[in-house]
């Protein structure tokens, strides 16, 4: 009975002292994978946050790409989208300029009801920059005579110098040929408007045989005073632009701007008396 007290007392402090020696043993273990894990973090730490850095540039990269194809892709919409605006928007300006230019030549018609009015396009024009002679599209099956009055909705342009079946040519009053008897507006003054050769070339004409007493200042409008039979009276001609003094009151002229512009002409009225 004693022995066997005895071995099953040796048994359990051999199996505790065992127990004691694995415990000890796991520990150490334990204690040497840490070390061991602790230092493999250590390489290969930099290595994943390189390749997580990579990683992250690459997406980061492919995204930034996506949105900047997309980006381009509505920004060629939205250009598109401007420019047919610009498209409709240049049509409805052209469309507003031929509705004005129209209520004009009805103004016109009838203003000078004592003549036909008759529209031609320009077809060609003399060497410059300046249309001072140039061929319209008109001629005399069109019952368009020498000497008929050529106008737009602004005001005068010149005369008919030439005319064949289907064209004419036009002599137009910044030519250094061209002489018109006119008016000035505000004083009813008769003077001469006078093409000039050093100043054709800047589209400008001048003005002659101002009155001593007449008070001229700069912005005062000329007419066509109706002598002569060419031009009608009462069609704008131009404004003063700038008085040149000479020596004496006689000796001054003015410079004068006519009311059409000479380098943008497309479209021009012819006037054909009907007596």
């Amino acid at each position: 009975m004693k022995f066997l007290l005895k071995s099953k007392l040796f048994i359990v402090l051999l199996l505790t002292v065992l127990i004691l020696i694995a415990m000890g043993v796991t520990a150490k273990k334990t204690d040497s994978l840490k070390w061991v894990e602790s230092a493999g973090n250590v390489i290969v730490t930099p290595f994943q946050a390189f390749f997580t850095f990579c990683e992250n540039s690459t997406s980061n990269f492919l995204s930034n790409f996506a949105n900047a194809e997309l980006l381009n892709k509505k920004n060629k919409k939205l250009q598109a989208e401007i420019d047919k605006l610009k498209n409709k928007n240049r049509e409805l300006t052209q469309f507003e300029t031929e509705n004005k230019e129209l209520r004009d030549m009805l103004n016109l018609k009838d203003q000078f009801f004592n003549f036909d009015t008759i529209g031609a396009n320009l077809i060609s024009i003399d060497l410059g920059n300046w249309f001072n002679v140039f061929t319209i599209d008109r001629g005399s099956r069109d019952k368009i005579k020498i000497n008929s009055s050529v106008i737009t909705s602004q005001g005068v342009v010149g005369k008919v110098i030439k005319n064949m079946p289907f064209s004419s040519k036009v002599e137009s009053i910044i030519d250094s040929e061209s002489s018109i008897s006119a008016i000035i507006s505000k004083s009813m003054d008769y003077v001469i408007v006078k093409g000039d050769i050093n100043l054709e070339s800047q589209g400008l004409c001048r003005m002659n045989q101002i009155p001593i007493d007449l008070d001229l200042s700069v912005g005062d409008t000329v007419e066509t005073s109706g002598i002569g039979g060419i031009f009608p009276k009462g069609l704008l001609i131009g404004t003063v632009k700038e008085i040149v003094k000479g020596n004496s009151e006689l000796e001054r002229y003015a410079i004068i701007k006519p009311a059409v512009d000479f380098r943008r002409l497309q479209e021009v009225f012819v006037l054909i008396s009907k007596k």
